[in-house]
């Protein structure tokens, strides 16, 4: 890359701090990742959790404090060169930034950079009226401003790439392709009339009686697959449903698994996001937050996603989910219910897929946003 090709090039910072599971710098990669693919950037992440995005992405060497992969740059948080401020400036889901970088994007002599909080995804409807505030600096000459992913017009989107959904058509009308996937993943392949459900959940999650709920159903043929890192693989051992454990893959593998599968159980926000884009119908299981606060945004979401569905299937939807968020006595019957409803589910899946995909995605936002502050003479 010379000189002057990066001249013509914005230069963007994306900050992560990894604080617990994968969520945060799933996050952050992707969004990177998707920065980065159209040529028209210079992005750097800077991670303080190596050994975990290593997991996600093995290209990661842990032990290097600064690497290159697919023309972006990774720094180390204790690395990280604050001589060099970029243009935009993404704190990934409120992080913070180091001090000293703080300090050096005040003291730019030249236009100040663009500073974004990338926040996480929420279907709450206060984020319509949030999304986009300033928030001024209290000591130094610095601007942050609110991004918030959703999805409603007036947020700042979801990350889904472009060409997504064409590539997931692709791969499932390709019976060599998704062989080939079971084939890396070492486990069979289905055989005629097996079902497959992709288990990715927190430690907590009520694994077990899933696992007997798909066993009861003795006129179908269900099996879990379980990556071995991360989610309750142990409990399901007994083998009253057949129990496949995987390796944990990177991103576009896990993509692929989610198309391979007819149902996904899914946690956090990032895996969450990628069984919508997948089409399948899907459990999700919303990171616990104090005093409850995340059963009010698990039910933002099911007001939106549930439009459209006939009341006997959204009253299924609606019990098993808080079933196995909230663990009351009832899981086995909700299990039951929702099971029995898949046909009405996956049609629903389908065509809430399309409707994210005809949605402007979160980059294309982001980058829309940033360049929308400069003419005002907000970075000035």
């Amino acid at each position: 890359m010379t000189a002057a090709h990066d001249a013509v090039r914005d230069h963007w910072d994306l900050f992560c701090r990894v604080v617990d599971n994968f969520g945060d710098i799933g996050i952050a990669w992707r969004l990177a990742r998707q920065l980065n693919a159209d040529g028209r950037r210079c992005v750097r992440l800077i991670v303080d959790g190596l050994a975990s995005f290593a997991v996600i992405e093995p290209r990661v060497d842990r032990h290097r404090s600064m690497q290159t992969i697919d023309g972006l740059v990774v720094v180390g948080w204790d690395a990280i060169d604050e001589t060099i401020v970029a243009d935009v400036v993404i704190e990934v889901l409120g992080c913070g930034l180091p001090a000293r970088y703080l300090d050096a994007m005040a003291c730019r002599a030249d236009r100040k950079p663009a500073w974004i909080d990338f926040e996480h995804l929420s279907a709450e409807r206060w984020v319509d009226d949030f999304h986009g505030l300033p928030s001024p600096h209290p000591s130094l000459p610095l601007v942050k401003y609110f991004f918030y992913p959703g999805f409603g017009p007036r947020t700042g989107g979801l990350l889904l790439e472009p060409g997504l959904a064409r590539r997931r058509d692709a791969f499932v009308e390709a019976p060599a392709e998704v062989a080939a996937l079971w084939r890396r993943l070492g486990v069979d392949a289905p055989r005629p009339g097996e079902r497959r459900l992709s288990l990715f959940v927190y430690d907590h999650a009520p694994a077990d009686a899933l696992a007997a709920a798909l066993s009861r159903r003795v006129d179908e043929r269900w099996s879990v697959v379980v990556p071995r890192q991360g989610t309750t693989a142990a409990s399901l051992g007994d083998r009253r449903v057949p129990f496949l454990a995987i390796p944990f893959v990177d991103q576009d593998e896990y993509d692929r698994l989610l198309w391979a599968c007819d149902v996904a159980f899914v946690r956090g926000e990032d895996s969450f996001v990628r069984a919508q884009a997948a089409g399948r119908p899907l459990v999700w299981q919303i990171y616990r937050q104090a005093d409850r606060v995340h059963l009010a945004k698990l039910a933002a979401f099911e007001d939106r996603y549930e439009e459209g569905l006939a009341p006997v299937v959204r009253g299924a939807q609606r019990r098993l989910w808080s079933a196995w968020n909230d663990e009351p006595a009832d899981l086995a019957a909700a299990l039951d219910d929702w099971l029995d409803a898949l046909p009405a589910l996956r049609s629903h899946a389908e065509a809430w897929r399309s409707r994210l995909a005809a949605q402007p995605p979160a980059v294309e936002r982001l980058v829309a946003f940033v360049a929308a502050l400069r003419p005002r003479g907000l970075l000035d």
